[in-house]
């Protein structure tokens, strides 16, 4: 382990300017979760991941949580004595009751699944709360995590009922229980978007218990949530988002809900957690702080203080490679860890730091002294080229070195106007040149001995703003090659090779097809390339499988490499004894060696021109684009999921890491005469090559480790032991301020929906001195992103605990209904633990104990299935004939559940379809718009049903991908012959389209593409659109993970327009036949959206005319 010193003044003003930030603030902001007790004189509220509560006239908070997991949704029960909550102190969110005044909290729930408290029930017996944990099995509900139910659990016994099977959430009860007003969920999108006006919006729904009848309040475009239940007056209040407005608070007669009254006024931002004490008080907040507002009026800020010293602290964690480069001499491996640089011994665990700042650094590049370091930093706010040097001559590597200086290559911003900013350095192999990027998509290379820089393109190259230009040198430096986006091409990429002197750019490919991952092979002399050509699965869409490709680019070269094993060997062997033979060759290897001992002794820096002029004759590749299409050989002989490949430095091996089941695997392929064979099982994540300038030492990386390739094809990680200090609040900071600048960047958008950008980050920087978990900080990237009233974005945190509770499953469904003891089988799912030839298990039989643990009328069952996924249990229950078995069998993981349901959830659809139509049509799911959705779609709908009359097409809860074309290709079929042998038909033509009527089904979660597809497929009138009306999502996305890598956020960069000129994002798609599915009726197995598809299908059919 190694701490170096860095002398950088731009990095302490960034430390120093950071500071100013992160100190304690007098009060306290970004305050949640608020709701007033029922008596109205106190408030509770979550503030950094714990609960407090405070006087409604304001003043010093209580503190009523201290753990360190995170605390949310605090409930007052009816009568304020007690709070319920949720928790992740064991891994998954489940409900805690403790008293108002604070102690010990109980546990009430253990299933892994979210469950978050939305009620105490009337008497205050129960708590209400929501969870995805199992429909009803008659239910016709599409099986997403997403659709929870809700469930009661009483506080005394424990005991848990099922309340409803469809979502309901934000629970507002009339004292006798006669009425409960909820919030629904329709499908996806992100809880705190804004302004949209969609049917995907939240409405308020009133049920009434007795009758089992729902009835929507506001059934309108826009959002209204967080329903307020005055039984009394006959009022309901809610939080509304209407007449171009935010979030306000607004009122209308239970029984008039036409007749809404705004009675906040709030601008800008969010009124959100709307709250009623039983005197009329209202608590909500605004602008990250609490109010109160009584009939008639004015709201009013609550002042509070809380008094802590619980500062947030740096704390030490093991770094995790990425981004991993070779040094030139193959002795040291350079990696960013949580956005920081280092560099380890590739053959020791020396380790050093070489930055140290909150903000972001990468894109990696060795100068070829192996004693300089190129990367980006964005520790001046944007993005810029540091150089970092060994100061002290003695100092033998950077693993050892004990001090760097740092240099920015390009002047830090000054004045007005934004920053020019300047990523990816690459430096050329004889360290004189440096290509890097400019404005975030333009090429340019650097004479790094006189400074000059030339411009090599000027975006025309690849329209995106993100981060995905890719090139690399030649080994004599003279040339680049890079993939480049062919004009309105976007995204499918050709290589192209650059000459670096006069920045003409040729295109190596075009194919039409999408070329990737170029790199130089065969001393230079070749390019070696990733294209879907072969792999294309499905046309245009996701899913296609890659080849590596070999360009020559002289016909020597290719002429080389075509020789067979025994040429290729002749050869070697003249090329050797014409070395030989040449005069003073020994004379001459003598010298070198005595020149060579001279510079490891002593590095002048200066350089021997007749020697650099040798050497350069030597080395210089020659390119002969004449013809070069014909120098283009397919080398894989199978296509597959690639993440790199590399040409051994004698040019006999071919190595690449391809996935053709869990993770990346190492395979080799001789060139001359083999066949590729796996070189070692790795499973690894998406990986890649790096290697020393000679090509002889090989390295990969990815996944959080490196491994040395090495002889025998043997593996041997790269031992790294250093741990970095994280300054989570710094971090944060940096992070947020990344995400600004990429936002504001790459938004598809330049007019950025109308928000002025810069301003409201500044406004939400302010709440970052407040946040001191992910939780809080992802919601607050949501609710900041959410002002841009636009699909994929947000905020995500993937973090919680990885040792915390997982519950298990039998493969059986419930009889929710069941108040014994015990759990009643009322469903075996196929391919489930217990579906198997010799169980005796059947519907009916009670589940009574697991493992010889009872189950109780109020068992915890999280207790009885937690952390038992894959052990063999022993399994009592009792069959409906009274016999009593017991059976070894082992549970599985909810995952595995997930796709049991979703298969059966297709199962009844397509036999639904069957009976309704009497065998006419076909039934096909599309899940996602990928190869992996399609391929099955594709083997029912030509295969099981090409006989069929028709075929329904229900991409409802699909989740989107790109498939608009291939559905649009598939689906448009029309017979312009029909095949006949000796007079009898055999096929009709096109035969890989479908040729016949079709229908699709949508519905409210249709997202991204899955909008783009029905608005494709009504745009060009291939059959009617059933269903709810789509949302306008259809843009693409990039995902950005964040320096914690925890984190990520949308940013849709790319927009859909139509000929008229119109923003599919934010149009919402109308279906031709709107019908929706009930509450009541849908958890009975009833389907009306898809029932009215099928009358309207076969009603069209029998309309059309006789053949």
């Amino acid at each position: 382990m190694s701490k170096a010193k860095i002398f950088n003044a731009s990095a302490v003003a960034a430390a120093l300017l950071g500071g100013t930030l992160v100190g304690q603030a007098a009060a306290p902001l970004w305050l949640r979760d608020v709701k007033i007790s029922p008596k109205g004189d106190l408030i509770a509220f979550t503030y950094k991941g714990d609960i407090f509560t405070v006087p409604v006239t304001g003043g010093e908070a209580r503190r009523i949580t201290v753990r360190d997991s995170y605390e949310s949704t605090p409930l007052w029960s009816p009568d304020g004595s007690q709070i319920a909550f949720a928790s992740d102190r064991n891994g998954s969110t489940d409900i805690y009751i403790v008293d108002a005044r604070g102690g010990q909290p109980r546990r009430l729930t253990g299933n892994s699944a979210a469950e978050i408290p939305e009620a105490f029930s009337p008497d205050g017996k129960e708590v209400y709360y929501s969870a995805a944990i199992q429909a009803p099995a008659a239910s016709a509900m599409f099986p997403s995590s997403r659709m929870t139910q809700l469930y009661a659990v009483d506080i005394a016994s424990g005991r848990t009922r099922q309340v409803l099977g469809t979502p309901a959430q934000m629970l507002s009860f009339s004292p006798d229980g006669a009425t409960m007003l909820y919030q629904d969920v329709k499908g996806f999108e992100d809880e705190w978007r804004k302004h949209h006006t969609s049917s995907v919006t939240r409405d308020i729904w009133k049920y009434e218990p007795a009758t089992g009848r729902h009835t929507n309040l506001t059934n309108r475009a826009g959002e209204d949530r967080n329903p307020v239940l005055d039984a009394t007056q006959g009022a309901v209040y809610l939080l509304s988002e209407r007449n171009g407005g935010t979030f306000n608070v607004y009122t209308f007669p239970l029984d008039a809900p036409d007749k809404a009254e705004q009675i906040t006024f709030f601008d800008t931002h969010p009124v959100r957690f709307l709250s009623r004490a039983a005197d009329g008080t209202m608590a909500f907040t605004y602008d990250g702080e609490i109010y109160t507002m009584r009939n008639g009026g004015k709201p009013a800020k609550v002042d509070i203080t809380i008094l802590s010293d619980d500062e947030e602290r740096p704390q030490r964690a093991n770094v995790r490679p990425a981004g991993s480069v070779a040094s030139p001499d193959g002795k040291m491996i350079a990696f960013v860890s949580r956005g920081d640089v280092f560099v380890t011994s590739a053959e020791y665990p020396t380790t050093v730091q070489v930055t140290r700042t909150p903000q972001t650094e990468g894109h990696l590049s060795w100068g070829s002294d192996n004693r300089t370091l190129y990367y980006m930093s964005e520790r001046s706010g944007h993005k810029n080229i540091y150089k970092a040097t060994i100061t002290r001559k003695d100092d033998p590597d950077f693993p050892n070195a004990v001090e760097f200086t740092e240099t920015a290559i390009f002047p830090e911003k000054s004045g007005k106007g934004a920053a020019v900013e300047y990523s990816h350095p690459a430096i050329s192999p004889d360290g004189k040149q440096m290509a890097y990027v400019k404005d975030r998509n333009q090429l340019w290379i650097r004479d790094l001995t006189t400074g000059a820089d030339r411009q090599i393109t000027r975006g025309e190259t690849d329209p995106g703003r993100g981060d995905r230009m890719s090139f690399e040198w030649s080994p004599d430096s003279r040339w680049l090659t890079m993939e480049i986006i062919p004009e309105m091409r976007d995204p499918y990429a050709d290589i192209a090779l650059v000459n670096a002197a006069t920045g003409e750019i040729t295109n190596l490919t075009r194919t039409g097809y999408s070329e990737s991952s170029p790199h130089f092979v065969l001393d230079g002399n070749a390019i070696i390339y990733f294209t879907e050509k072969y792999g294309l699965r499905a046309q245009a869409s996701w899913g296609s499988q890659d080849d590596i490709m070999i360009v020559f680019l002289n016909r020597e070269a290719r002429d080389r490499f075509n020789l067979s094993k025994e040429d290729y060997a002749l050869l070697k062997e003249a090329e050797k004894k014409s070395k030989a033979d040449k005069p003073d060759a020994g004379k001459a290897k003598s010298n070198k060696k005595k020149d060579d001992s001279k510079k490891a002794g002593k590095d002048d820096g200066k350089d021997d021109g007749k020697a650099d002029a040798a050497d350069k004759k030597k080395k210089e590749i020659t390119v002969e684009l004449d013809g070069i299409e014909d120098r283009v050989m397919r080398l894989t002989p199978f296509s597959s999921s690639l993440s790199d490949a590399f040409i051994t430095a004698d040019g006999e091996d071919l190595y690449f890491l391809s996935s053709f089941d869990k993770g990346y695997d190492l395979w080799k392929m001789p060139l001359r005469d083999g066949d590729p064979s796996l070189a070692s099982k790795l499973g690894a994540a998406p990986s890649w090559f790096t290697a020393s300038a000679d090509g002889k030492e090989v390295f990969i990386a990815g996944g959080g480790s490196v491994k040395k390739l090495g002889k025998g094809d043997k593996l041997t990680p790269v031992k790294i032991s250093f741990t970095q200090e994280i300054d989570h609040a710094r971090e944060r900071e940096a992070m947020f301020d990344n995400m600004a600048v990429e936002v504001g960047a790459r938004f598809y958008n330049t007019d950025m929906h109308g928000i002025d950008w810069p301003a409201m980050t500044a406004h939400y920087r302010r709440f970052l001195p407040h946040i001191t978990n992910n939780y809080d900080y992802a919601e607050m990237l949501s609710e900041l992103l959410g002002e841009l009233n636009v699909s994929h974005t947000g905020g995500r945190y993937h973090g919680g605990n990885p040792d915390g509770d997982r519950t298990a499953s039998l493969g059986l469904l419930y009889d929710m209904t069941y108040t014994g003891r015990g759990l009643k089988v009322q469903e075996v799912l196929t391919d489930g633990p217990f579906d198997r030839a010799s169980s005796k298990i059947t519907p009916g039989a009670v589940i009574t104990a697991v493992d010889g643990d009872t189950i109780g009328v109020g068992t915890d069952l999280g207790t009885i299935f937690n952390n038992i996924a894959g052990k063999k249990v022993l399994v009592a229950f009792t069959l409906p004939s009274g016999e009593k078995v017991a059976e070894v069998v082992t549970p599985c993981g909810q995952g595995r559940i997930s796709d049991i349901l979703y298969r059966r959830w297709v199962k009844q659809r397509a036999a639904d379809v069957d009976r309704w139509s009497n065998g006419r049509l076909g039934y096909v799911h599309i899940p996602s718009m990928d190869d992996e959705s399609f391929r099955p779609m594709y083997a029912d709908l030509l295969g099981k049903y090409n006989n069929r009359e028709g075929v329904v097409i229900d991409i409802r809860w699909n989740g989107g991908g790109r498939m608009h074309e291939d559905i649009e290709q598939l689906f448009s079929g029309h017979k312009y012959l029909t095949q006949v042998i000796r007079g009898r038909e055999a096929c009709d033509m096109p035969s890989r389209r479908w040729n016949k009527p079709s229908i699709m089904l949508v519905a409210e979660p249709c997202y991204s593409n899955a909008h783009g597809t029905p608005w494709v497929y009504q745009h060009m009138k291939l059959g009617k659109v059933v269903g709810m009306p789509v949302p306008g999502t259809m843009t693409s996305v990039n995902w950005v993970t964040m320096q914690d890598p925890s984190l990520v956020y949308g940013i849709p960069v790319i927009g859909y327009r139509t000929a008229e000129g119109n923003y599919l994002e934010n149009t919402q798609l109308e279906p031709d036949v709107k019908v929706a599915n009930a509450p009541e009726t849908i958890v009975t197995g009833e389907d009306t959206q898809l029932r009215t598809a099928v009358e309207i299908l076969l009603r069209d059919i029998d309309a059309q005319p006789a053949n």
